[in-house]
């Protein structure tokens, strides 16, 4: 099981260099611009107990926006995408980074966190377990996945991904199928938050988002889970 869906590959090769500005224009009803959202995604990995010395793999790593400060904070950074093109950009974006254009190209039971950042809802839910066993293959023992997804339950996520011209096809995960597909790989500690409640307007609110972790209205879902 592969990412190297043709249809997918022809899209996200033709937008790579134009990703940045089509990524920001759906997000403009956030008020924010996507940089804001990948510090919130490591900021996240750092909570769960990241450290400079953990090995980590970005599954899926588009043009590198993520990955860039993956690698500014911690010594091992890696990333797989098999666009050519959008891995073209991520060697500007992300030179620090050591990136694959094939699976098969990645280690097995290499890695301390492999990241599935806004993936799978570009994956037919036939194929999404493939995909996740996949990635769970690149994780040592004791190796934890972590997976970003919208929520199909916030409508300001809804209207930004229709608005999104690489997501036309896009399945999002309901927060159940992302549970059910850890514990179907066999991770044990599965646990699951949602994150990202509040657009720019209310910015001054962001501080109560701890607190709402268990609340089903965030943009986004992290999912995690910790190999055996």
């Amino acid at each position: 099981m592969t990412l190297d869906r043709q249809t997918e590959l022809e899209k996200f090769d033709q937008h790579a260099t134009s990703y940045e500005s089509a990524h920001a224009q759906s997000l403009r009803v956030s008020g924010e611009a996507p940089e804001y959202f990948a510090r919130h995604k490591l900021a996240c990995l750092l909570r769960l107990g990241s450290s400079p010395e953990t090995r980590v793999l970005d599954y899926g790593c588009g043009t590198g926006s993520l990955t860039r400060l993956l690698a500014e904070q911690f010594r091992v950074t890696a990333g797989f995408d098999p666009s050519l093109e959008s891995l073209r950009v991520a060697r500007g974006c992300a030179p620090r980074a050591t990136l694959y254009e094939a699976e098969a190209q990645i280690p097995e039971r290499s890695f301390d966190l492999v990241v599935l950042s806004g993936v799978l809802h570009h994956v037919p839910p036939a194929e999404r377990l493939g995909v996740v066993e996949s990635a769970v293959r690149r994780l040592r023992a004791g190796g934890r996945l972590a997976i970003f997804e919208h929520n199909p339950f916030n409508p300001l996520t809804v209207r930004a991904v229709r608005a999104c011209p690489f997501d036309d096809a896009a399945v999002l995960l309901a927060p159940g199928e992302l549970r059910r597909l850890l514990k179907a790989v066999q991770l044990h500690a599965v646990r699951q938050e949602y994150v990202l409640f509040f657009p720019r307007v209310l910015a001054r609110l962001r501080p109560l988002e701890p607190w709402l972790r268990r609340c089903p209205l965030g943009a986004q879902t992290l999912t995690s889970g910790i190999r055996g």
